[in-house]
């Protein structure tokens, strides 16, 4: 059994994390922390979790960190430096689901998130949080940097087919869409109901901080370095992320190489399904830590391909957890999927049963 904290437990990354490690076997939330929120207990912040859970919200000392053995640190970036170095510093292992670590360049830390990088030290302890891609590092690490939502979306689908070889090195453009959740529980003008009801609308154009996150790991993962342009979208909904992509394929490239890319690196992943050559809708994966991948190879070798996630969880706190069993030795899937391995390769091996009986 092992102890967890969670740093920002009132924003919706928080009660995602909260409502799934209720369900892990091998975890006990001990420490709850926030800012505002202090002194409250957590079912007065989050009603649904009434029954479930009765943790009164801390301010953060480092000196509470005695008995806890991972710490998820939820908070915006610019927020979580000094935190995690303290942590970091007592030996504790941590995950932030922010952007302070994702970057290696502190100058375009600063290019993109506006403030300074106070803890440089340790961006080469952390590891970047991409489970399907980086699982050695993950586990070897004490410090995880998990991905951005968005980035998420963009690489699952295209690091099989840089690595692979099967694009040409044209522009690739990028076109995603993330419901309100994305951008937290803070309160704006532009992000009320009456503003983004019955609209969709595009933002941070050309300089959006998934930018140079997205740049660093499809190199680093996909061995190239791939020109492309990346414009987010506001959706009216909740939560979710729809991202759609077109590139162009070598001559000669075919659909068949395309789903081999795929399976070869997904086969065994549980959490990325391939369902070409359906197409895939956000409410597919709402509440789930699945990427649903799909494409289309069009006639003059444009591929255009699609991914879906839900932001809160295979875009935070899911893929947070995901990143936790693999430092401690857990299945990826233990307290995110009921089922153990891959639910489709299960069902195969179910059904090649059924039939040698």
């Amino acid at each position: 059994m092992i102890n967890v904290g969670i740093v920002g437990a009132a924003g919706y990354s928080g009660l995602e994390l909260i409502k799934l490690l209720l369900n892990h076997p091998e975890v006990e939330i001990t420490k709850l922390f926030g800012s505002s929120t202090v002194g409250n207990f957590i079912e007065e912040v989050h009603p649904a979790l009434r029954g479930m859970i009765s943790l009164e919200i801390q301010q953060f000392n480092v000196s509470e960190l005695k008995e806890v053995d991972v710490l998820f640190v939820a908070l915006p970036s610019g927020q979580s430096m000094n935190i995690i170095a303290e942590a970091y510093k007592a030996g504790v292992k941590i995950i932030d689901l922010g952007g302070d670590f994702r970057l290696n360049d502190i100058s375009e830390y600063k290019k993109y998130y506006k403030h300074d990088h106070l803890a440089a030290e340790l961006l080469t302890k952390a590891a970047y949080g991409l489970s399907e891609w980086n699982e050695e590092e993950i586990q070897n690490s004490m410090l995880i940097s998990n991905p951005g939502c968005y980035p998420t979306s963009v690489q699952l689908p295209l690091i099989p087919l840089l690595k692979n070889g099967l694009l040409e090195n044209e522009l690739i453009s990028i076109v995603s869409y993330s419901g309100t959740s994305g951008a937290g529980k803070s309160v704006t003008a532009n992000m009320i109901f009456s503003e983004v009801n019955e609209s969709v609308r595009a933002y941070k154009v050309g300089n959006h901080q998934h930018i140079p996150e997205i740049k660093q790991y499809l190199e680093k993962f996909g061995g190239t370095k791939p020109d492309f342009s990346f414009v987010p979208h506001l959706l009216p909904i909740t939560r979710g992320i729809y991202t759609t992509i077109h590139a162009k394929v070598k001559a000669g490239v075919t659909e068949a190489e395309i789903n081999d890319a795929y399976k070869s690196s997904y086969a065994e992943k549980p959490f990325v399904r391939l369902i070409a050559p359906a197409i895939p809708e956000i409410k597919d994966v709402v509440n789930t830590n699945f990427c649903d991948i799909g494409f289309k190879l069009l006639d003059n070798d444009t591929l255009v391909i699609f991914s879906t996630i839900d932001n809160l969880v295979k875009g935070a706190a899911g893929q947070a957890i995901q990143n936790m069993n693999i430092m401690f030795g857990f299945q990826q899937t233990e307290g995110i999927l009921k089922c153990n391995g891959n639910p489709s390769r299960q069902s195969r091996d179910k059904k090649k049963s059924l039939q040698i009986k």
